[in-house]
């Protein structure tokens, strides 16, 4: 093994999305993942299609770097390597409900127990307490937050997000958790116990909405492709399509309405300052569109681009990969054969590896059992 987390051992008894997320994090800076599964496997492993190799997409998508080994833990046997795995490891994951493995031995008090240096991290939906007895799936996390209050048009009905953004984020949250009690047990050499929920994540994912209503007693809602605070900043309709378009403050501003061909509207007092543009966003809208209504998108993207004018065409994840590589960001890594999306961390001394595939199930399982058996 090889990078900054190089004799990080992992033990991860998480599955899904969230866990695999953070331990495929730490496993392509160094850490040794072991992914702990029951006999059936990841859930993901049978989220398909899409597939490659008839393997299911999802799975792959966060689990590369590890070895898997299957332990049922109803079995004493294996509950008893699962013990040892866990006397082992740096670092203990799991996102089972609150509670679970307490009958098993391998909730974070028993465990701690025996191995004061381990930092054991717990992920839930809605933490341990009035919410304990809640499955943690993002849809219901991205319900009860709010964010499906503010996505979709401001009459229409509320949407999700196109992914489990909330699952990534807690999966982030436990990641940067989890190093900083790594790096305070440099410091103490004890472990600690890291606690991350999908429901405080998606608040904090919130940031400026969450904000709002807290600190501003704003009542936030759908309002589409706008945004509340700043205008423009949203997909403009062109001879051809539409353009996302933005003006971040005055000067972007004045350079969007002189590439546009209408300078005076820089000028106008409806318009001046941002303040003046939110409170007149519907008439500025129609402006913009009319003189965006000349030429087509491309177009337009290549001389906003160049004048420094923040703007995109709303691409497809495939234009969105493509784009990446063009401009020189290298987004798609090879781990054993299996393509991926790389980690998106740079680090120029000790880089993510792209060492293994994502593993099939009980993979490892001969050495990992034979390594927790001996003495």
């Amino acid at each position: 093994m090889s990078g900054p987390l190089r004799g990080v051992l992992v033990a991860d008894f998480s599955r899904i999305l969230a866990g695999p997320y953070a331990t495929m994090l730490l496993a392509d800076l160094g850490a040794d993942v072991v992914k702990v599964e029951a006999p059936g496997g990841d859930d993901t492993r049978g989220w398909l299609p899409p597939v490659r190799d008839d393997v299911a997409t999802y799975y792959l998508a966060v689990n590369r770097n590890k070895r898997s080994l299957v332990l049922d833990l109803t079995d004493p046997g294996d509950l008893t390597l699962a013990h040892r795995l866990a006397d082992r490891a740096d670092v203990l994951i799991q996102n089972f409900r609150p509670g679970a493995l307490r009958r098993f031995g391998l909730d974070h008090g028993t465990v701690t127990a025996r191995n004061a240096r381990l930092v054991y991290a717990s992920i839930s939906g809605f933490g341990d307490a009035g919410g304990a007895d809640l499955p943690g799936y993002d849809l219901m996390v991205q319900a009860a937050a709010g964010l499906m209050s503010l996505t979709g048009d401001a009459d229409g009905p509320p949407y999700k997000a196109g992914v489990a953004v909330f699952d990534v984020i807690a999966g982030l949250h436990a990641a940067v958790g989890i190093l900083a009690a790594l790096r305070h047990r440099e410091e103490t050499g004890r472990g600690q116990h890291v606690t991350v929920d999908l429901l405080s994540s998606a608040l904090s994912g919130l940031v400026n909405h969450t904000s709002a209503y807290v600190a501003g007693a704003a009542a936030p809602h759908r309002m589409g492709n706008a945004h509340p605070s700043i205008v423009p900043y949203e997909p403009l309709p062109t001879a051809d399509g539409e353009l996302v378009v933005i003006a971040g403050n005055d000067g972007q501003f004045r350079t969007l309405c002189g590439v546009l061909g209408v300078p005076e509207l820089a000028g106008d007092a409806r318009f001046r300052g941002n303040a003046d543009r939110v409170a007149h966003r519907d008439e500025l809208r129609s402006l913009l569109v009319a003189a965006l209504s000349r030429r087509g998108s491309a177009d337009w993207f290549a001389e906003l681009r160049a004048a420094g004018v923040p703007c995109s065409p709303i691409n497809s994840v495939a234009e969105g990969v493509a784009l990446a590589q063009g401009l020189g960001l290298e987004p798609v890594v090879t781990a054993g054969g299996v393509p991926g999306i790389r980690n998106p961390i740079g680090l120029s001394g000790a880089p993510p590896r792209y060492d293994l595939p994502p593993p099939e199930l009980d993979e490892h399982g001969v050495e990992l059992r034979a390594w927790l058996a001996a003495e």
